[in-house]
């Protein structure tokens, strides 16, 4: 019989495992988007990472489309995409009940998404992004909004504006320099595209070149830096500044990749010098609704990656500090005693403290230090003496101290100690 091979334990290129420390981090970050999401009005969505990849043809970018995404055929050959994003599914839940939904509506949700990229820092194959839309509000105030959230969920972290900058731009400055310009419609989106990644991008003005005559681009460029805001975004800058909002500059650099942007468009960028990157974007898609039939529906919104986040959060040392869900851990002193021990554990998780009973037949001080390894901080060893007397040590691993109450009195204990 030939000898198997072992399985590797590697995970699939360019996703994560989520041990119970980075879990702790990641729910931290979840928990913070969710509160300020709810605080501004938004009510939670979700959706299957199965979609049509009819869905993003022409309504994302060709270059995701054809290059970055999981796409496949199914058994009843269909053509079946992972989602790279969410805004097209949400545009295309409200627009399946368009006449139902009740108008402007907030929505939020936190998928995960799929991307066939090359991995690197703060860029995953596979990855959460926290999506957050109004459906049905034009105007300044509703663009202000989204961008407000983004702020909110920074600041909520933890960060002073100091931290990080708000840059916004108009796609509209852009469509009137293409006019201008005499820029022909079907080469806009690859040069919206490559303004996009102009940061990225080595001999930007040779790339855009090749793209339209350099005469052309010179102009293109110079028009572009010479407009360094309109009546609009100091609007905007106002509007922001009166929701407490002060860190917002205009960076007519900022164009968004996707094809569906119509109006404002915004990155929020982390000022460390070590980590100088966007962490979340968005902006005004006021027609991506019309492509599924009916009416134009208004539409901003933006998204917020974990892996940038996360990054962000360990650049500013913002990263919590692990606890375990578990408050309590119960030690076994005898094998007498386990039945009692279990019963105790039943008897305090009915009054909400998380407990798990160590049952490895250790020494007690093995089971003391097990509990320590892990971060638990409280121990009860259960013996003869505890069983006899219904009267319990509780001992806080990280003060040493002590207290002997009965089982009553447990759970008052530990969640005063806990705050």
């Amino acid at each position: 019989m030939a000898k198997r091979e072992k399985l590797s334990t590697e995970s699939y290129k360019g996703v994560r495992d989520f041990y119970p420390e980075d879990q702790f981090v990641q729910k931290y970050l979840f928990e913070h988007m969710e509160r300020v999401c709810e605080l501004f009005g938004y009510e939670e969505y979700n959706a299957s990472i199965l979609e049509p990849a009819e869905l993003y043809r022409s309504k994302t970018s060709e270059e995701i489309v054809n290059e970055q995404t999981y796409t496949f055929t199914d058994r009843g050959g269909r053509e079946v995409t992972l989602r790279p994003e969410m805004t097209p599914t949400v545009a295309r839940m409200i627009a399946a009940r368009q006449r139902d939904i009740v108008l402007p509506a907030r929505w939020y949700s936190i998928p995960n998404c799929f991307r066939y990229e090359r991995p690197q820092r703060g860029r995953l194959r596979e990855f959460w992004q926290l999506n957050v839309d109004i459906v049905g509000a034009s105007g300044v105030e509703a663009d202000a909004e989204v961008i407000a959230v983004a702020h909110g969920i920074l600041r909520s972290l933890g960060a002073d504006e100091r931290n990080f900058e708000i840059r916004v731009s108009d796609r509209r400055i852009l469509d009137s320099i293409y006019d201008s310009v005499g820029i022909a419609e079907d080469l806009r989106p690859d040069i919206t595209r490559l303004f996009d990644q102009r940061a990225k991008v080595e001999n930007f003005p040779e790339k855009l070149s090749s793209l339209i005559e350099r005469s052309r681009a010179d102009t293109l460029l110079d028009q572009l830096a010479r407009t360094t805001s309109t009546k609009y975004l100091e609007d905007l800058r106002t509007t922001l500044e009166h929701m407490g909002v002060r860190n917002m500059i205009v960076d007519t650099s900022i164009a968004r990749g996707f094809d569906y942007y119509t109006g404002m468009v915004f990155e929020v960028f982390d000022t460390d010098p070590q980590n100088r990157r966007s962490m979340a974007g968005g902006g005004r898609y006021d027609n991506l609704l019309a492509l599924f039939g009916g009416d134009p529906i208004p539409a901003v919104g933006f998204a917020m990656g974990d892996a940038v986040a996360r990054d962000f959060l360990e650049t500013h040392n913002l990263i919590p500090t692990y606890a375990p869900a578990t408050e309590l851990m119960i030690c076994i002193v005898d094998k007498d005693a386990t039945s009692h021990a279990v019963q105790l554990a039943q008897s305090l998780r009915r009054e909400d403290v998380t407990i798990a009973v160590n049952f490895s037949g250790k020494r007690i001080g093995d089971q003391i230090r097990h509990a320590d390894k892990m971060k638990v901080p409280f121990v009860i060893a259960v013996g003869a003496q505890e069983r006899e007397s219904g009267r319990y040590t509780i001992k806080n691993l990280p003060t040493g101290a002590e207290k002997t109450l009965p089982a009553s009195e447990i759970a008052e204990h530990l969640f005063s100690s806990l705050g």
